[in-house]
């Protein structure tokens, strides 16, 4: 394996090679070094990981914190969802996402019960119900409309009100203050001021239910004696921001990805049998929440390197599932490949706790809307589709399109 390859001056994203596709360098940097040393904006020294195997294992491995209160991460972007600390900032009580055993382990086990698979699996009839109503919904407006507004958002919105209970009439209070906190490039002071808006309103909203708790998931944590309201509030936070801003980007930039395969999509139109493994393909190829960050807290080895402690490390799984050590042809959209064992919603004790609701979310969502609009297609050129490229979760920002005639 080649070491002669640049060390990278900052996080190489530029999505350089279509929407869809990892960008060019960083996947030169996985099969040229998968565990690189890297040099951020600030002059830090730290490392980025994009090989399969070397993420997968750094996830697995508790020596590398998630926690931002132990160092200075020095990093250019931030964890999805989480400012970019320049100086050891507190944990924010709650943020399980931000916490290492034992305090992760704490909080994480007061959710577990509600995200089993058979919970999730009882809910299915629900959520369908949920996307059959935002169908008929866009069936009535004339096209073309922006399905994100009409269908992606709505969809995964409805759902984690109704798990959270939180009231949907709150949802354009929760939903642009978590859209200002998810940008890249904003003042540190417009997003805490939407941090702050959000956790205003849910620290009203959990002591609420602490006092007359209902049948929901955030009844269900007030009833904990030993959590207190703030947190409450971050558990609140990070379940509302995950629960809806992930599911409805899958939404929207795979409907983008189907409609940019057309052969694919005609075979899934046909035969909804596919639909499951599509989804994992999906979620494989779009990667949308792509770049963490850890903490070495003692030297490691990984893939042949050294982290040395206190390192900072970035982790991408975009550049993961596209490994072709992994994935044959893996830049190569395929809803017949069997994409089990991607990274899409992380690995080790942090590993996405909403995941089968997602997985729910997604087939539900997509198998309606192919077979509500089957001649559903793009209303604008592929190129002028906005990309969410200054946002920490991929996707697109609107999605025009249209259909000459819809389906019961």
């Amino acid at each position: 394996m080649s070491r002669t390859v640049p060390v990278p001056q900052g996080l190489p994203m530029e999505r350089d090679a279509g929407p869809f596709a990892p960008p060019r360098d960083i996947s030169r940097l996985r099969e040229a070094r998968p565990v690189s040393p890297m040099v951020f904006p600030d002059g830090h020294e730290g490392w980025i990981v994009t090989g399969y195997d070397a993420v997968r294992r750094l996830m697995a491995d508790t020596r590398f914190s998630s926690r931002q209160d132990i160092g200075v991460l020095h990093v250019p972007y931030e964890t999805p969802g989480m400012p970019a600390p320049t100086e050891p900032s507190p944990q924010i009580p709650g943020l399980f996402i931000a916490m290492d055993p034992p305090d992760h382990t704490r909080l994480r086990r007061k959710l577990t019960g509600a995200f089993t698979v058979k919970r999730m699996k009882q809910l299915e009839e629900h959520i369908s119900d949920i996307v059959e109503r935002q169908l008929d919904e866009l069936a009535r407006l004339a096209p073309p409309v922006d399905l994100v507004k009409e269908f992606a958002l709505p969809v995964p919105s409805l759902v984690i009100c109704a798990l959270l209970g939180v009231p949907y009439a709150d949802r354009e209070t929760f939903q642009v203050n978590s859209a200002k906190f998810l940008e890249k490039d904003v003042s540190l002071d417009e997003k805490m001021a939407a941090y702050s808006g959000l956790t205003t309103y849910l620290a009203e909203l959990v002591t609420r239910k602490r006092a007359a708790p209902g049948e929901d998931i955030l009844s269900d944590l007030a009833r904990h004696d030993d959590l207190t309201i703030e947190e409450l509030t971050g558990m609140a936070f990070l379940l509302l921001l995950a629960g809806h801003e992930t599911t409805a980007n899958m939404l929207a930039l795979g409907t983008f990805a189907l409609l940019e395969h057309p052969e694919q999509l005609a075979e899934l139109r046909a035969d909804p049998d596919l639909m499951p493994g599509a989804v994992e393909e999906l979620l494989r190829y779009l990667s949308i929440a792509d770049i963490f960050y850890r903490y070495a807290t003692e030297d490691i080895e990984l893939g042949g390197e050294t982290i040395g402690k206190g390192s900072t490390v970035v982790v991408s799984l975009l550049a993961a599932n596209h490994d072709p050590q992994r994935f044959d042809n893996p830049d190569t959209l395929d809803i017949h490949r069997t994409a089990r064992g991607h990274l899409s919603f992380g690995h080790g004790i942090h590993q996405c706790l909403g995941q089968q609701l997602a997985r729910i979310e997604m087939r539900a969502g997509f198998e309606g809307l192919l077979r509500r609009f089957p001649t559903l297609e793009l209303a604008v050129p592929a190129g002028e589709v906005k990309l969410k490229t200054d946002m920490n979760i991929y996707g697109v920002h609107e999605l025009p399109v249209t259909w000459t005639e819809t389906a019961r």
